[in-house]
């Protein structure tokens, strides 16, 4: 597969946090494309700014200075209600603590991102039970997170992401909760999912193991990239 086109495009993005009196430098100035179907790994220890840059092409923060774009639109001008709907309907999001909510079922949980879609509650469920099929969870639609294990749970909100076919999975450390074995397997089905789709999958992780899953992994010290490792040909070409 060999994509040429950037989904995502970073352009010297700067982020200063203001601590009292002190400034705190996340980013420096970084400048990054991720092309549209790519598993880019953004690598790094606590503290070097993988997480931030992560937000920031999420839209979840806004930068000090610098832009990004996603689908060729500049989302650090948007407003928040323009960016909450853009979001909604071309992001997805895995995180490491799961954020399923504990009052719902495996379905319900699932299912959920496809209520703001205007979708009817039959075709909602039904793209639920697909999804929970796929991720090996058919026989716990109607378990709550607390009657699962961690990893059944991660695997509930790998489904949640995909439910609305978004345009970029987001996940902020996906495995960090897991053991080894789990960890693999939740990989894989990322990625597996992703690359069916034609998705573009951009994870967080200080593993170095864990980012050799990935197309490319860019590795981030200290607010700017350190280097960037290609790891399948077809997404060699880092487009500035």
């Amino acid at each position: 597969m060999n994509n040429s086109t950037a989904i995502i495009k970073v352009d010297s993005l700067r982020k200063v946090y203001r601590i009292g009196t002190e400034k705190v430098v996340a980013l420096n100035s970084i400048s990054l494309s991720i092309q549209k179907g790519e598993f880019c790994c953004l690598l790094g220890t606590s503290g070097s700014g993988k997480s931030t840059l992560l937000n920031m092409m999420a839209g979840l923060e806004k930068p000090t200075r610098g832009t990004v774009k996603i689908r060729g639109q500049m989302i650090s001008s948007m407003s928040e209600k323009r960016l909450a709907r853009f979001r909604q309907d071309y992001l997805g999001f895995i995180f490491q603590s799961y954020n399923l909510l504990p009052a719902l079922t495996a379905l319900e949980n699932v299912a959920l991102p496809l209520t703001f879609k205007g979708i009817s509650r039959k075709a909602r469920e039904r793209r639920a039970e697909q999804l929970l099929a796929a991720v090996g969870l058919s026989s716990h639609a109607k378990h709550k997170p607390s009657q699962m294990s961690g990893g059944q749970q991660q695997r509930v909100g790998i489904a949640r992401a995909f439910a609305a076919s978004p345009s970029i999975i987001f996940a902020d450390e996906p495995t960090g909760n897991l053991d080894s074995r789990t960890t693999l397997e939740v990989l894989e089905l990322m990625k597996a999912l992703a690359r069916k789709r034609e998705q573009t999958l951009v994870m967080v992780t200080h593993d170095n193991e864990i980012a050799r899953y990935a197309d490319r992994v860019v590795r981030i010290i200290d607010g700017d990239i350190q280097e960037i490792i290609v790891q399948n040909e077809a997404f060699g070409v880092d487009e500035q």
